[in-house]
């Protein structure tokens, strides 16, 4: 509304798709859970670990789309963007690997 092209800031539009990507995968993990046979506990570890740093991501796009400071929060490298990548990378990835794995160790390899 405020903006002269008449478009959203740089990362609210990231945020926007990266909202649409992760619901999508929010549901696939859902079904893939459906399936896992693994106790409640693990499964609440893993989903939860991958939602929360969905969250953080989206949070976090939306925080600088909101200062309209920059186009790149990678810009300025620091220990919070170089770690915060790495959990982020290793709690999504990992997260959905004992998701999946469940589901592998179910549905394809009785």
């Amino acid at each position: 509304m405020r903006s002269t092209r008449n478009v959203a800031p740089y990362y609210v539009d990231i945020a926007h798709r990266a909202a649409l990507l992760y619901a999508f995968a929010a549901l696939v993990i859902a079904k893939l859970l459906e399936f896992n046979p693994y106790p409640f506990g693990i499964q609440l570890v893993a989903s939860g670990t991958v939602f929360f740093f969905f969250a953080v991501a989206t949070a976090t796009y939306v925080f600088h789309g909101i200062r309209e400071k920059t186009d790149n929060q990678f810009a300025n490298r620091n220990v919070l963007t170089t770690w915060g990548m790495y959990l982020l990378i290793a709690g999504e990835i990992g997260g959905f690997a004992v998701i999946l794995w469940g589901f592998i160790s179910t549905a394809i390899l009785p």
